[in-house]
């Protein structure tokens, strides 16, 4: 069993996105499917049968007795193996565990997390009506286009692959493909694609592929995508959309700002990656080094901007609503894409494991330098924060719409407040003062204890949960301590 879950700290648990407590006593509960649902189709979590929740948060055991556990886990795994209930089983016997509290016993059922190539994984045998996901204020109901999202990740091939075959060569934009060129060409000079006409160049990088149709070269939706013109890109992708913001000055609603849908530049990805990126870092301080004489005005701020900018773009779902969005404020940058995290936000934390949205985008943003295969790309960020002395990044990630958001503070952080320190030594001499308790009084309740030491009794029991010399024993309501 994972750290989900353990035992030992059964009276610290309160129901969560992770932890969820149903009572069982009557049978296998019908709302625990959906929890099922939404687990699998987010991050995982623990389904605990035979449990209720209290007024104050706290869990309590509602009577499951052994002669219930062959019963209840029959019924389990039929269900689970039936396909018009549940559309995959992803349990093993692993997954379940009997535990004893007093004399009660709970069943927890750990739900992991479903592959990509699994989900949706959905109830009733009614995909686009009985897929749920799983948030903080519970389980809910994916919309259509949700599911859809999650049907196109299932592929190894991304989306961004597809042959557009209704589409011509001449709908791509010739100014954008030869500065995307001329990038390439100084970047890696004598690179064998440099040589190629631009019809075998761009089907080499990806950008145009030939029809099984017709037999005649098209813009692949990457190609589209980088190098199309925003009136031919949304005929492909109608929830299209690019957004710059800097808001600069709080008098002024906006003090710059580049929209895809302007008209008056192509619009494309290639052209608002190099258009923004050249905003985000006017005021990004440059210290002065030089190499062979030439000054070097490239930092590991600079890159780390360059993956976060192209980490955006690259993993977003062009398919969703409200599109692109990078927002530039006086000490904080802000980049939300549409699309779910593929690999999950921990995965995507702590790297090592590349699973891009849009594979072929990425290639031609290595292309030219930009992006990181390996996975490495947001820790970087991260550790490059680390290094400035900034206050740590954050990755949000919303459902409903499906969005992700990276944000970027370049403020210092701040000292740890003295006060850790005071609540510190208050705690261990909270400490002290139940231990004497307890070898003065032996076997006490919460309440009792609490009233000694002048705490709520939440806040005791609290305290007493990081006391590693303290044994608890009994329910959550007749709950007592003694020293071990």
């Amino acid at each position: 069993m994972s750290k989900i879950f353990e035992i030992e700290k059964f009276d610290k648990y309160k129901e969560d996105n992770r932890r969820e407590v149903k009572k069982a006593n009557g049978g296998l509960p019908n709302d625990m499917w959906e929890t099922y649902s939404a687990y699998a189709n987010t991050y995982g979590g623990v389904i605990i049968l035979g449990v209720k929740e209290l007024p104050d948060k706290h869990w309590k055991t509602t009577g499951l007795k052994v002669a219930d556990k062959e019963k209840l886990l029959d019924n389990l795994w039929n269900l689970l193996h039936n396909p018009n209930k549940v559309s995959l089983n992803l349990l093993s016997e692993s997954d379940v565990e009997i535990y004893e509290v007093d004399e009660d016993i709970i069943i927890v059922i750990e739900v992991p997390m479903a592959k990509r190539s699994q989900k949706p994984v959905y109830i009733n045998n009614d995909m686009f009506n009985q897929t749920y996901r799983r948030t903080y204020s519970g389980d809910y109901k994916c919309t259509r286009l949700q599911v859809k999202a999650m049907l196109r990740d299932q592929t190894e091939n991304t989306v961004d692959m597809d042959v557009l075959e209704d589409a011509e060569m001449s709908d791509l934009n010739y100014e954008t493909i030869q500065g995307y060129r001329n990038r390439h060409r100084t970047l890696k000079a004598g690179h064998p694609f440099e040589r190629l006409d631009d019809d075998e160049y761009l089907r080499s990088i990806g950008a145009a592929a030939i029809s099984g149709e017709d037999k005649k070269l098209h813009p692949t939706a990457a190609g589209m995508l980088m190098f199309g013109d925003e009136f031919n890109i949304v005929r492909h992708f109608p929830e299209y959309f690019l957004d710059y913001r800097e808001m600069l000055d709080p008098t002024i609603r906006w003090t710059d700002r580049l929209q895809s849908s302007s008209g008056e530049w192509s619009g494309n990805i290639c052209d608002f990656y190099f258009r923004v990126y050249n905003k985000i870092i006017k005021d990004i301080k440059v210290p002065f080094k030089t190499k062979g004489g030439d000054r070097i005005d490239d930092t590991p701020v600079h890159e780390a901007l360059r993956e976060a900018l192209a980490n955006c773009l690259i993993n977003s779902d062009f398919y969703g609503v409200r599109g692109v969005v990078i927002r530039k404020e006086p000490d904080k940058l802000v980049l939300e894409n549409p699309g779910y995290i593929r690999t999950g936000k921990a995965q995507m934390r702590k790297g090592g494991e590349s699973d891009p949205r849009n594979k072929a985008l990425m290639k031609m943003f290595n292309l030219i330098n930009i992006g990181e295969r390996a996975g490495s790309g947001v820790p970087n960020i991260f550790n490059v924060w680390e290094d400035e002395g900034w206050v740590e990044p954050v990755i949000e990630e919303r459902f409903d719409p499906d969005r992700t958001i990276l944000s970027l503070e370049f403020k210092k952080k701040q000292a740890k407040k003295t006060i850790n320190k005071k609540q510190a030594k208050k705690t261990i001499k909270n400490m002290e003062q139940i231990r004497a308790y307890l070898q003065k009084n032996g076997e006490s309740k919460t309440n009792d204890i609490a009233e000694f030491i002048g705490l709520s009794s939440a806040r005791t029991r609290a305290i007493i949960a990081d006391m590693d010399d303290v044994l608890g024993s009994g329910g959550n309501s007749n709950r007592k301590y003694s020293l071990k």
